[in-house]
């Protein structure tokens, strides 16, 4: 969550207990019943592009999933409104405090100051390279698929981001497309903030598709069934 002033920290611990209070049930809606209690980890480091991580967070919670803010270390990180500062957030934990099966999905917000930290730690790279073998969700936009060249994952994959890292995702042999919304199996990535309606669609179909793939067979299946329209 954003750091802000004393006064301003006490009006947003109303207001959160307040949104708590209705939160902890999702929505009536499929993708409200489908999304409950799922765990997204969101990776940023300072310089990420604050709507890119702040928009998703709110579509995702307002569904019942809860998210985590991991980064390279526990120093609350600093988010940007293009190139003028933002706010700064609170680091929920740091990679090596968590383990990739802990989470359901990751969302990997822009900001090239961000993206370009992350691309140079190890940890991100397993973590992201450990999400992908277990076939969950990964929602990218923007610079963000500069860590997942780094970790090596973009060979053969269809996707979008920031036009100055089409360069960067076809030298790791990526399929680039100039699209608001690009999804490639488990995967979808979207290119600027005015891209993040068709994205958070996006990713919220992708999730429910996971959920609905892993209750197949279950005594959940048939309400998940109904949830889905099929």
């Amino acid at each position: 969550m954003p750091i802000t002033d004393v006064t301003q920290q006490q009006s947003n611990a109303q207001n959160q207990q307040l949104h708590s209070s209705t939160s902890t049930v999702s929505d009536h809606s499929p993708l409200g019943f489908l999304l409950t209690g799922l765990r997204i980890a969101i990776l940023a480091a300072d310089g990420f592009e604050q709507v890119e991580l702040t928009e998703p967070k709110k579509a995702l919670e307002e569904l019942g999933s809860v998210t985590r803010l991991l980064s390279l270390g526990k120093a609350p990180i600093r988010g940007l409104h293009h190139a003028h500062p933002g706010d700064l957030f609170e680091v929920d934990a740091t990679f090596d405090m968590v383990q990739a099966d802990e989470f359901d999905a990751v969302l990997l917000p822009g900001g090239k100051g961000s993206a370009e930290l992350l691309q140079h730690s190890p940890a991100a790279q397993k973590f992201v390279q450990e999400i992908d073998q277990q076939g969950k969700p990964l929602a990218v936009i923007c610079h963000g698929p500069l860590l997942l060249a780094a970790a090596g994952l973009l060979k053969g994959k269809n996707m979008t981001s920031a036009p100055d890292v089409r360069q960067t995702i076809e030298e790791a042999g990526g399929l680039w497309q100039d699209a608001a919304v690009v999804v490639d199996g488990h995967w979808v990535s979207s290119r600027t903030p005015a891209d993040i309606p068709a994205f958070n669609e996006a990713f919220k179909k992708l999730l429910a598709q996971r959920t609905r793939e892993s209750v197949k067979g279950t005594p959940d299946d048939m309400a998940a069934a109904a949830a889905t329209g099929g």
